[in-house]
């Protein structure tokens, strides 16, 4: 019997699980860019954490994005962001965060990123983000596709202001992009060999 092989992964050593980050790395970019899903698919792939800052900030507070919005307002959110972002940030084992779509908005927040870890942005346009989006109503800013392009269209240059890799997603699924994160942390020394 003839061994395939399959072209859709790389090598061997995607799967070796025998890396660290020698900072945190934040994925940053528009809802529905992939970028909670990427991380987790590098995570398993390096062997390193991911943590979502939506997930976390929702448990930390025990109720969902949604509601924070509701009760807090954008500007409670956004504090509880930041909050939490700041100490994502200094955690003692750096790790992969993927982060809320809206986490450049605040200055100190894109400073945080920038001082504290490699950011990497994945860019995506409205189409794609609704594509992608099974339940838009789970998100608090996703009104309308003009809006979400207006969105986008405002945030592009701090997406663009933070990043130190920005990896473009129209019609590749995570797994492509979280291999194309894989090789180019790796290239760029945040992603390194452990000695575990």
């Amino acid at each position: 019997m003839t061994e395939v092989f399959d072209f859709r992964k790389s090598s061997d050593e995607s799967a070796d699980r025998s890396y660290k980050l020698v900072m945190p790395v934040f994925f940053v970019g528009f809802m529905g860019a992939g970028k909670t899903s990427v991380a987790r698919k590098l995570a398993r792939s390096a062997g390193v954490t991911a943590v979502d800052m939506d997930t976390y900030i929702a448990r930390s507070c025990d109720m969902k994005v949604k509601q924070i919005f509701a009760e807090a307002g954008e500007e409670g959110f956004r504090q509880i962001e930041t909050d939490v972002l700041r100490e994502l940030a200094c955690s003692s084992e750096p790790q992969l965060v993927s982060c809320g779509g809206g986490v450049v908005l605040a200055e100190e927040n894109r400073r945080i990123l920038s001082d504290n870890g490699y950011v990497v942005h994945l860019r995506v346009t409205a189409d794609e983000a609704a594509s992608r989006i099974s339940d838009i109503s789970t998100r608090p800013l996703f009104g309308d596709l003009d809006q979400a392009r207006q969105i986008i269209e405002d945030r592009m240059p701090l997406y663009e202001e933070v990043a130190n890799l920005t990896i473009d997603t129209a019609g590749r699924g995570t797994g492509s992009i979280a291999r194309e994160a894989f090789a180019r942390l790796k290239e760029n020394g945040i992603l390194v060999r452990s000695s575990r």
